[in-house]
């Protein structure tokens, strides 16, 4: 399933009253904005992120949106344009499109991942919270109370809103039509389908004004300070992660057999859409592994056209840029190769150096290993060829 995200950023937050964008006031030392770009980078269902801002900085974006899987679209004069604007991007076969407010920077996984669900099983879905007070209606605004409704029955929605294509292609066109409405929810209601409640969180806010910028940069201090502290002055102890990989890729005729970015001369290949480096992936998802940023497929689909006869040893460089986001460095790196045909000893030097020149490393750190499978199984009847591989990642925490 392709998901796609659509960050709405195009506005200036006037009522905020800053000096600059809304978007790039500080929160918790980096810009608001990057805390929601972040959210859905570090998504490992989401596959691309458009964002939608204004135009002028197209041409000269701030730092925290030059990132890779971040495309950029001019904003519109209302929320429904920036969001019509980056929908005309999405990519074609986008499966769910996702729409969130720049201005809600603290949501979390958990209602990206529910958003996702709710809307690829029926169509559309808001992240929303039920209401706590007692709710009083007015019929004209006025300040007297004509009614009180049941609170059980009103929701607080929030972002991310999510939706089949099709869906929110209706919604699109309907605001194109020249329907107002103040999200894309209720665009999608008025063309007819239901729209899924998906639980949301408190901690969701959205920063409109000065005191909401307030309340988030407390949330973020309290989550920081949750954490044990290091004694202050030092410096505490480096966050490590160890992650996994393993890829098995068939034997076939008329391919180049490429391994760890290395041509080994062979009268076969692997079978694959990409170049089908079995040994590139089996590292690559390690490094996705050990950062819980998902697999390989995820990232880089065999369904995607745009992965069909990649370079691995690119992918594998990609994969590093991520893990790298997230504040982590590579270590080291170990594959066990099985096969049985090629011998591969003469070129294990070869295969090592290409990889830890991907992953930023001294050939040192860096191990590969042949083996055979003793005639048992696919790989042992010489069919296939399979990777094992580990990796370890380290994250140092700053001085207290």
């Amino acid at each position: 399933m392709h998901v796609t995200a659509i960050i709405a950023a195009g506005g200036r937050g006037r009522r905020l009253g800053a000096a600059m964008p809304k978007q790039l006031l500080a929160l918790g030392g980096r810009p608001m904005l990057q805390w929601s770009v972040d959210a859905f980078l570090r998504c490992p269902r989401v596959d691309e992120v458009i964002v939608a801002v204004p135009p002028e900085w197209i041409e000269a974006p701030p730092e925290c949106l030059r990132r890779e899987r971040v495309r950029l679209v001019a904003g519109g004069g209302r929320r429904q344009d920036s969001v019509a604007n980056g929908f005309a991007v999405v990519a074609p076969d986008a499966d769910v499109v996702l729409i969130h407010d720049a201005a809600r920077p603290l949501v979390d996984a958990a209602a990206i991942e529910g958003a996702i669900d709710a809307a690829a099983e029926s169509g559309a879905a808001i992240v929303a919270l039920p209401a706590r007070d007692t709710i009083k209606w007015s019929a004209d605004g006025a300040p007297v109370v004509d009614r009180t409704l049941a609170r059980e029955r009103v929701f607080l929605a929030q972002t991310p809103q999510a939706f089949r294509r099709d869906v929110l292609a209706a919604a699109v066109a309907l605001g194109a039509g020249g329907v107002e409405a103040t999200d894309e929810a209720a665009l999608a209601e008025r063309a007819g389908h239901r729209v899924r409640l998906v639980e949301g969180s408190a901690r969701n806010i959205k920063v409109t004004t000065a005191e909401d910028l307030v309340i988030a940069e407390a949330l973020v201090k309290d989550e920081s300070s949750a954490e044990r502290p290091a004694p202050r002055g030092a410096s505490a102890p480096p966050e490590f992660r160890v992650g996994s990989g393993y890829d098995l890729h068939r034997f076939a005729d008329g391919r180049r057999l490429i391994l760890g970015g290395v041509e080994i001369p062979f009268d076969r290949g692997l079978a694959g859409h990409s170049d089908a480096d079995a040994l590139c992936h089996a590292v690559t998802d390690a490094l996705l592994g050990a950062a819980s940023l998902g697999d390989i497929g995820t990232h880089f689909p065999d369904t995607d056209a745009r992965w069909r006869g990649a370079s691995s040893i690119g992918l594998l460089e990609q994969a590093v840029a991520m893990v790298g986001r997230l504040g982590f460095r590579v270590v080291n790196a170990d594959a066990t190769i099985v096969t049985e045909r090629p011998k591969l000893g003469p070129h294990r030097a070869a295969m090592a150096a290409s990889l830890a020149r991907a992953l930023g490393l001294p050939a040192s750190a860096v191990s590969v290993k042949a083996k055979t499978n003793e005639g048992v199984d696919a790989t042992g009847r010489g069919e296939a060829l399979a990777v094992h591989a580990v990796a370890l990642l380290q994250r140092d925490s700053v001085t207290a």
